[in-house]
C-alpha cells in the first residue's frame, strides 16, 4: 500500500490564544488552507465542544473544522465543522473539510483510506480515500433541494 507522505499540502499554522478562546480548549495543532483545521487532544474534546461562534468568525479560514483520533475501532477520526461566516453554525456532514482531514489522518495513521465520523447533532459517516493529490469522499447523502436548469 502506498502511504500518503505529505500532510503539508496545506500550511501548518501556529496555535494561538484566539483559537482557544473560540473553542474553550487549546488545540494541539492547527493547519490552514481555505479552511482552518484544528486538531484536538481526544474524542471527548470534539464531542463536548461548545464553541463561541462569534469568536470562530474572527479566526482565519472560511470554515473551522476540529478533529481528533477516534477512540472506537469502527472509525479512524472524528470531526465537527463550524461555518458561521457562511451563516451555518454547525454543518451536519461536510465533504470539503475532509479534503484536509483525510491527508492529515492518513499520514498520522499510515493509511490510504479512512472511515470518518462527523459528530454533529445529525452526524454522519464518510469513507475517504487518498488518490494522488485528490481525496475521494463517499457516504450517505440527504437531498435538500431539487431544481431544473432551463436553456434559453
Amino acid at each position: 500500500m502506498n502511504v500518503y507522505k505529505n500532510p503539508t499540502c496545506f500550511s501548518r499554522w501556529s496555535v494561538r490564544d484566539q483559537m482557544e478562546e473560540a473553542l474553550g480548549i487549546r488545540p494541539i495543532e492547527a493547519y490552514i488552507d481555505r479552511d482552518l483545521m484544528l486538531v484536538l487532544p481526544d474524542v471527548a474534546s470534539v464531542r463536548n465542544l461548545k464553541p463561541n461562534l462569534n469568536k470562530i468568525k474572527e479566526l482565519e479560514g472560511l470554515i473551522v473544522a476540529v478533529t481528533a483520533h477516534a477512540d472506537q475501532e469502527d472509525f479512524d477520526c472524528i470531526s465537527r465543522v463550524f461555518a458561521p461566516k457562511l451563516g451555518i453554525p454547525e454543518d451536519p456532514v461536510t465533504g470539503s473539510t475532509h479534503c484536509m482531514i483525510t491527508p492529515y489522518w492518513c499520514h498520522r495513521l499510515r493509511k490510504q483510506e479512512l472511515i470518518c465520523f462527523q459528530a454533529s447533532e445529525r452526524s454522519g459517516i464518510l469513507s475517504t480515500k487518498l488518490c494522488g493529490d485528490r481525496v475521494k469522499v463517499a457516504g450517505q447523502a440527504v437531498l435538500f433541494s431539487k431544481g431544473t436548469i432551463l436553456e434559453d
